[in-house]
């Protein structure tokens, strides 16, 4: 216990020995992109899921137009 104790100072001092930290880099298309959420993919499945309501909706008007002019 004697010793722990000045050791575990003598480490503290030895950790924050006079020069600074080195700066971390970031890239420089980190700064202007867009920054990644959760619910990015839950927003690109929604609009997936519109677009094939789109397209759903699209087939389906065709084919009663196609019914419309067969029964005409």
């Amino acid at each position: 216990m004697k010793i722990l104790l000045p050791l575990l100072c003598m480490s503290a001092l030895a950790a924050c020995s006079g020069k600074p930290p080195e700066p971390v880099a970031q890239p420089a298309a980190a700064a202007s992109s867009h920054v990644a959420t959760p619910w990015d993919g839950m927003k690109a499945d929604e609009q997936r899921a519109k677009d094939v309501q789109k397209l759903v909706n699209k087939q389906a008007a065709d084919q009663n137009k196609q019914i419309e002019a067969q029964t005409q």
